[in-house]
């Protein structure tokens, strides 16, 4: 039971008891350029309505709290104050009529601190790890006081103190999309009517349902594959959101799964090796269905049929994709591993060592075995420097083995071939008087080998 209710207490995609609490700071400016005018009126004005508007029809929402940060309002352009960023209503629930109130009473005349702002706003959210920080960032400027405020989104969003950002740029004068988009998610407003389309699909985004259906394909596109597991890694913080094992049900339907669209993702499927998919595309809101070919078949390695196994226990594989050197799997002979179609090379941990290539296909068994062992049996007990080599085809030698230098002693299980000792006691006085024996391993029988000191 212990066991059982400490599992259930890690559980990462466990839903918690009671839904999270959305929180939306609203990142306002009030530099003096907001002044400027856009479609008749000042663009401070049509940004306080629409803010407060905005505010107004979230207020119903239940599990919402909502807060204002404003910068450049408390001192003149011509002070040049970069600290001048204050959090003027704080979050709350039903809190519009705050909002609308402030608004009223503030106006744009200073400066565009915005990597301070965003710096203090790390402090406007409660230190509440199950909720989801969302920052909207309006504003008609550029950073204006030498500060670098994607560097401070990037590290925030790593902190997890909000998600990625929203960034809505007003006015049609100043090209500096280029220069906010790093911040997040840009959005240029360079009409009053895109400013107002713009505000609601953010909202929209952000409180919308949003899932994800993901089918696995054979190599002919059929959604057949399932039973692997799916990691959701965060592509800011590189850390995984979400781990689920694939499901399909009896009518071979891929299983819906809540995902947080605020956030971008790679999505690794762990197959062997595995497959990810960088900066997968999920749209807010919508009944995302993502398609990846992941064809498997599976790689058998079979055990020959001997008992006892001279190798003392299972002998060992190492699964490497044909001209990769990355290892895909370590697995024990007697292992039925599913992999990727493709090519591999299957190095059997075996004395001397096998490299075999084989091809794995959609949904068939690639078999890979050895050749019943031998066993050397060198009788001598001496001291020394000795090592074992195959025979090639083209009588060069190949090293496999360096016997131990405190005896000579051994019992090897060997795989059957052609093999060379070269030994030299630790006692004798010249290379000369190394020790050269040539012998044959054959399958299922012992050879035996004296070695004589010099």
């Amino acid at each position: 039971m212990l066991f059982l209710v400490s599992l259930r207490g890690q559980a990462q995609n466990a839903p918690v008891e009671r839904p999270k609490v959305t929180r939306i700071l609203f990142l306002l400016d009030a530099s003096g350029s907001m002044m400027a005018p856009w479609e008749g009126q000042p663009r401070w004005e049509v940004a306080k309505r629409l803010l407060a508007n905005m505010a107004d029809s979230l207020n119903a929402y239940p599990n919402l709290e909502l807060g204002l940060r404003v910068y450049g309002h408390q001192h003149a352009n011509s002070e040049q104050n970069c600290e001048d960023s204050r959090l003027e209503v704080p979050f709350a629930p039903k809190n519009a009529a705050a909002i609308k109130a402030k608004l009223k009473t503030l106006k744009a005349q200073g400066n565009t601190p915005i990597t301070y702002s965003l710096g203090q706003s790390a402090k406007d959210f409660p230190l509440d790890k199950t909720s989801r920080n969302v920052l909207l960032l309006i504003t008609d400027g550029v950073e204006s006081c030498n500060g670098d405020p994607c560097a401070t989104s990037l590290a925030l969003q790593r902190k997890r103190v909000f998600l990625k950002p929203f960034v809505i740029g007003i006015g049609a004068q100043k090209e500096f999309g280029k220069a906010l988009e790093c911040l997040g998610q840009y959005y240029n407003a360079a009409e009053v009517k895109t400013f107002r389309t713009v505000l609601n699909d953010v909202i929209a985004q952000t409180l919308a349902k949003t899932t994800v259906a993901v089918n696995l394909t054979d190599e002919a596109g059929r959604p057949v594959e399932s039973n692997v597991n799916m990691t959701f890694v965060n592509n800011v913080t590189d850390q995984p959101e979400y781990n689920y094992v694939h499901y399909r049900d009896a009518q071979g339907k891929a299983d819906v799964l809540d995902i947080d669209a605020l956030q971008s993702y790679d999505l690794v499927i762990n197959t062997v090796p595995a497959v990810r998919q960088a900066n997968i595309a999920i749209k807010p809101g919508k009944a995302n269905v993502l398609t990846f070919k992941t064809p498997q078949g599976t790689l058998w390695l079979q055990s020959p049929n001997i008992s006892p196994n001279p190798y003392g226990g299972a002998v060992q594989a190492v699964v490497r994709a044909q001209g990769s050197p990355t290892t895909g799997a370590a697995l024990p002979f007697g292992t039925h591993q599913k992999l990727l179609a493709g090519n591999y090379e299957v190095e059997l941990l075996t004395l001397p060592r096998i490299v075999q290539r084989v091809s794995v296909r959609q949904g068939q068994t690639t078999t890979v075995t050895y050749a019943v062992p031998g066993t050397l049996n060198i009788t001598s007990d001496l001291k020394g420097f000795g090592s074992l080599y195959r025979l090639n085809d083209d009588e060069s030698q190949t090293w496999i083995y360096n016997l131990p230098e405190s005896s000579s002693k051994v019992n090897l299980a060997m795989q059957p071939g052609a093999y060379r000792l070269v030994f030299r006691t630790a006692t004798s006085n010249g290379s000369k008087f190394t020790d050269v024996r040539n012998f044959t391993i054959r399958s299922a029988q012992t050879t035996s080998l004296s070695i004589f000191g010099h």
